[in-house]
């Protein structure tokens, strides 16, 4: 399974974690060719070789007007300050995605990403998503480092993410509403669920909103790096210097398909009724079975019976047995171990014509296929007063 491991341990900001994107194209010039064709207004991409602590990587400079966030701004810099750091609502952000020359389901993850930002922004400050005025992350840099890092995750098209804890550094960062404790507010409610820490030594904010909000949309998985096989590592450089090497880490590889060993459990049976079978079915699921079916079968004495079939991982399979014989009439449990393979799975909300639904995605050994929550189908259904069918494939296209 092509996989791409995320490395934080110096946190993660917007443009380094699209440095490091950028830093695994053999073609990298091209890709930042790419990028200044999208169309991000009075917005040009600038890549930088950067070396920090003897490590060669990327630093991608976002120009805005010509000059960089951060740069000293001059009376001829009226231009860059008016633009670069005018407070937009999420509409206004959205009118800028929809201008760009990309692709609908890359518009539709930058428009995501921002939708979680907003969301955290709303909660923060208690006011409705739709009265959230961006001033940091509304700015056209961050457009830009937003846009840029999921048109290069597209690029890459891996079948899996998985990000490290991530370093939130520490201390405070002076913001549009104040000086605010790291992780500023916004960025602690986007972090929520993602395993992070607090730096002891580092007196500065390494985990911005706009990196938070990457992780959190794109991450189907967090953690140590698993066992990969890897082809390729690109380093994105922050501008700050600290003892520890300032940089975002991107490892791509393989790694090997989701598999586990499991225990198929059988008997065969020929005096239960059909809903006695249906009551061990139950008390075999609530126990951790994976599944439990049945099987039309002929017995001894020329007898129509069943052979009904459980399955369990190692850890439930002692309660299993225990349920099967105190369930059911049989006196003998057959055991099969097997290798089971399953695709990898993730479920994202999306917003439709009919309200939001949960759209499940399955992936891995070659196969890439969506499929909307069969419950959600049926509320919006009943909703709306539409034929469930008709509902799906609308939203199914």
């Amino acid at each position: 399974m092509k996989s791409l491991y995320i490395e934080c341990k110096m946190g993660i900001a917007g443009d380094m974690l699209t440095a490091a994107l950028i830093d695994l194209f053999d073609d990298a010039s091209e890709k930042v060719n790419e990028l200044n064709r999208l169309g991000i207004p009075h917005v040009d991409y600038v890549l930088e070789d950067s070396n920090k602590a003897g490590i060669k990587g990327r630093h991608m400079r976002v120009m805005v007007h010509g000059h960089e966030e951060g740069e000293s701004l001059d009376s001829h810099a009226h231009d860059f300050e008016e633009h670069s750091h005018h407070h937009r609502l999420l509409s206004e952000i959205e009118q800028i995605i929809e201008g760009l020359a990309i692709g609908e389901d890359v518009k539709n993850d930058i428009k995501e990403v921002y939708k979680l930002l907003a969301e955290a922004e709303s909660k923060v400050h208690g006011i409705a998503v739709s009265e959230i005025h961006f001033h940091e992350v509304g700015n056209l840099d961050a457009i830009a480092d937003i846009t840029a890092a999921c048109y290069l995750l597209h690029c890459l098209a891996v079948d899996k993410i998985i990000v490290s804890p991530i370093n939130v550094g520490s201390g405070t960062v002076k913001a549009a509403h104040g000086v605010l404790p790291v992780p500023a507010p916004a960025t602690a409610v986007l972090l929520a669920g993602i395993p992070y820490y607090e730096s002891e030594t580092i007196r500065s904010e390494l985990c911005t909103p706009t990196g938070a909000a990457l992780v959190k949309y794109f991450a189907t998985d967090d953690g140590v790096q698993p066992v990969m096989r890897v082809s390729k590592i690109g380093y994105g450089m922050g501008k700050k210097d600290f003892e520890q090497v300032n940089c975002v880490r991107v490892i791509l590889g393989e790694i090997e398909e989701d598999k586990e060993q499991v225990f198929e459990l059988s008997c065969n049976i020929d005096d239960m009724t059909p809903e006695e079978i249906g009551f061990a079915t139950e008390k075999l699921l609530e126990v951790g079975a994976l599944d439990v079916f049945t099987t039309a079968i002929g017995m001894k004495k020329n007898r129509p019976g069943i052979l009904l079939t459980c399955m369990c991982r190692k850890e439930e399979r002692d309660e299993v047995v225990r349920e099967l014989f105190k369930n059911t009439t049989t006196i003998g449990i057959r055991e099969n171990v097997c290798n089971r393979y399953v695709l990898a799975r993730e479920i994202k909300k999306n917003d439709t014509q009919y309200g939001e639904i949960r759209i499940k995605r399955s992936y891995g050994y070659g196969v890439d296929r969506v499929k909307p929550e069969y419950d959600d189908l049926v509320e919006l259904a009943r909703k709306s007063g539409k034929p469930l069918l008709e509902i799906k494939k609308d939203i199914v296209k």
